[in-house]
């Protein structure tokens, strides 16, 4: 990697940026990726690997309503809904009229679909429910930082055309602010990279900002302080295949774990999907085997359910991805982004 003294800032796509603004025009820019691809058609979440995942968006969604005192009106907000797969099905295992389905994506509306699902391109404001965000934190744009050999963390700047990377100037102001606080590069090797997360921080606050009271959780890749990887994350996808190196052309997601710590305001709660699931119901255990003779075609549907969910809950797979939730109290949408409790204190 060659060094240069210029700070990246959004140019032509053939010139040098930053990786914020080369990945914002990559994924959601004009004719962007995310503008005309399905996810689902490039890489595979909890969402597309068993409707399990849905059935427990709506247990937690059930649990929400009861905290709330079941009011007049229910909403779910989910926020990356790709082409609608977790809103659709929902709405299939909760079965409420109360309930209001928001689905914030930058995409067109898929066709086909239900008509209860409002489609819209920013959260909703002032309502109670459920906000629900998987795998959405991962493409908020971070910028990429790097140690050179004197030890100073350079922004990394990179041609779109075809990946290459070169250094640029030194991190400074709010970036250099975040770095310290939470992926403090001082003494690092040089080399050690970093991903400046405080745009996906603000994306997130202002998504919880959107609820009157309930509850927001994000689910997304993650680490947190002690756990940092030192070469970074960030890597492209398409077509369920890593791409490497990552290239913003639009060809491909572009995307990168969460700093989830970073993400969670006071009062928030970290913990892995594992642990979530199973508090909500999915266990992956299996049925008993005296059920093959009561029931054969039951105990065949109870197997592949158990099997599916060992899937979502498993430790080296999805079960590790990170659950961050935020109960948001009634009547503090202007400090939603701040504050935690319980629900209707």
């Amino acid at each position: 990697m060659t060094e240069d003294t210029t700070r990246g800032a959004p140019r032509e796509a053939d010139e040098w940026t930053g990786w914020r603004a080369a990945t914002e025009r990559a994924l959601y820019g004009p004719g962007g990726f995310f503008r005309r691809e399905r996810p689902a058609a490039h890489f595979r979440t909890s969402v597309h690997a068993s409707p399990l995942f849905a059935g427990a968006v709506a247990e937690l969604l059930r649990r929400v309503d009861a905290d709330l005192g079941h009011p007049g009106e229910l909403a779910l907000v989910d926020i990356g809904a790709g082409a609608g797969e977790l809103v659709s099905g929902v709405l299939e295992a909760f079965g409420d009229p109360r309930l209001r389905v928001f689905a914030v994506e930058k995409a067109p509306r898929p066709a086909g679909l239900d008509a209860r699902v409002q489609w819209c391109a920013e959260p909703p404001r002032g309502v109670r429910g459920l906000l629900f965000a998987n795998e959405w934190l991962d493409n908020v744009p971070v910028d990429v930082a790097q140690t050179d050999a004197h030890g100073v963390a350079r922004y990394v700047l990179v041609r779109a055309r075809d990946g290459a990377e070169r250094l640029g100037g030194p991190v400074d102001g709010a970036d250099a602010a975040w770095l310290d606080r939470w992926w403090p590069l001082t003494g690092a090797e040089e080399g050690t990279r970093a991903e400046i997360g405080r745009w996906r921080d603000a994306a997130w606050a202002d998504a919880t900002a959107c609820l009157d009271a309930g509850l927001a959780v994000a689910v997304d890749y993650g680490h947190t302080a002690g756990t940092r990887p030192p070469y970074g994350t960030l890597t492209a996808f398409r077509e369920g295949r890593e791409i490497s190196p990552a290239v913003p052309d639009g060809s491909s997601d572009i995307t990168a774990h969460v700093a989830m710590d970073a993400c969670a305001a006071p009062g928030a709660v970290l913990t892995t999907q594992r642990e979530a699931l199973h508090a909500l119901g999915v266990t992956g255990a299996r049925p008993p085997l005296a059920l093959a003779s009561t029931d054969p075609a039951g105990y065949v549907r109870a197997l592949a359910g158990a099997g599916q969910a060992a899937e979502l809950t498993a430790p080296t797979g999805l079960g590790a991805f990170l659950w961050l939730s935020l109960a948001v109290p009634p009547g503090r949408a202007a400090q939603a982004a701040g504050t935690g409790g319980k629900l209707g204190a």
